[in-house]
């Protein structure tokens, strides 16, 4: 049974649909049903979603060995905005609290005016922040902070290697791993230097100049954010024993198991494409980890804790309405942003009511 909602819940609602995997022409604004919760979902008016590569290789199809969606389907998987309804056995939120989140990677759906969140997904926004600002951490986040908390283990005293600090999950993941006490490298433009500075990186290598490799060794570890040829320069960075962790470069067994919870047949076709990656890894005695992200409302809860306290700085390359999504993620493709690119929504129209 679902609690009263905050407002009068249209039929219809705007949505980013994907009708088909392909180009940017294979995507538009339209109009969907809006969806309905269950016992354990929230249903959340989004005041503003974040843009992320994530969403381009959706609509490429890039993903479909890992997530096969039924199409048409609403793209977008990160949102900040106000729960309107609960399901019965929702205890943690109540209608009207101000809520961000990483949506459940099955269904999608942050780019549009109502969206649904399960219950352990989300978490109160944080004070010190708007809709914009808010729908702008959680995917990127949550990757950086489990990839340096979780996965590469970052300690006080470490060095660690970032490579693109400049972007959406890169300028998170330089604050955390300065928060959790390391010294940071990273890579960046000229354009880029004073941001990752500004955020803490005690190292800048300038990419259009030298490699990484020449300049940096003896790392604890390294969060690749670049694939290619930086990926294969961070194995020659890190110290024998160290993990190089990657969103960037090619799942491996782990990833099936571990981050999607799959079997066999998943985790031989990961061995397979990763195999001259790991064995690359191997000749310079370092392990190689791919990263899926899990949406975690706790973990949520220790990001917003930690802009709230002064410590994470939320960067906000730019801000389009809803209307111009096509536009926002064409600078997202292009791969120019500097932080996050985030898209807010309309209000409510009177013939949707």
């Amino acid at each position: 049974m679902m609690t009263t909602p905050l407002i009068t819940i249209p039929n219809s609602m705007q949505a980013f649909v994907l009708k088909a995997y392909g180009g940017p022409e294979l995507t538009s604004l339209g109009q969907v049903p809006v969806p309905v919760p269950n016992a354990r979902q929230l249903l959340i008016r989004v005041r503003a979603a974040g843009l992320n590569p994530v969403d381009f290789k959706i609509r490429k199809g890039d993903l479909r060995i890992v997530q096969r969606y039924q199409l048409p389907a609403v793209l977008g998987n990160e949102l900040a905005g106000e729960v309107v309804a609960c399901g019965g056995q929702v205890h943690r939120f109540h209608i009207g609290d101000r809520v961000f989140a990483r949506v459940a990677k099955e269904r999608m759906g942050a780019f549009a005016q109502f969206a649904i969140v399960e219950e352990d997904h989300a978490a109160q926004l944080p004070a010190s922040l708007d809709f914009a600002a808010a729908a702008a951490i959680p995917l990127a986040g949550l990757t950086a902070l489990q990839a340096l908390r979780d996965e590469l283990r970052v300690e006080k005293g470490q060095c660690i290697f970032i490579s693109g600090g400049a972007g959406g999950v890169g300028s998170f993941a330089i604050q955390i791993a300065k928060h959790l006490g390391a010294q940071v490298a990273t890579t960046a433009s000229p354009r880029g230097e004073a941001l990752v500075r500004q955020l803490g990186a005690d190292i800048v290598v300038d990419y259009t100049k030298e490699k990484p490799m020449s300049v940096l060794s003896e790392f604890d570890g390294a969060f690749d954010l670049l694939g290619g040829d930086t990926l294969e320069q961070a194995f020659a960075i890190v110290r024998p024993g160290a993990t190089v962790v990657t969103v960037a470069g090619i799942p491996e067994p782990l990833t099936a198991s571990k981050d999607l919870g799959r079997g066999f047949g998943l985790q031989a076709l990961f061995w397979f494409a990763s195999f001259l990656l790991r064995r690359h890894a191997r000749k310079h005695g370092v392990h190689y980890r791919y990263l899926f992200m899990h949406p975690s409302g706790a973990d949520l809860a220790e990001l917003a804790r930690l802009v709230d306290a002064g410590v994470i700085k939320v960067i906000v390359d730019s801000v389009y309405p809803f209307e111009n999504i096509i536009d926002a993620m064409a600078k997202l493709e292009s791969g120019h942003a500097k932080g996050k690119i985030v898209v807010t929504m309309p209000e409510i129209s009177s013939t949707q009511k």
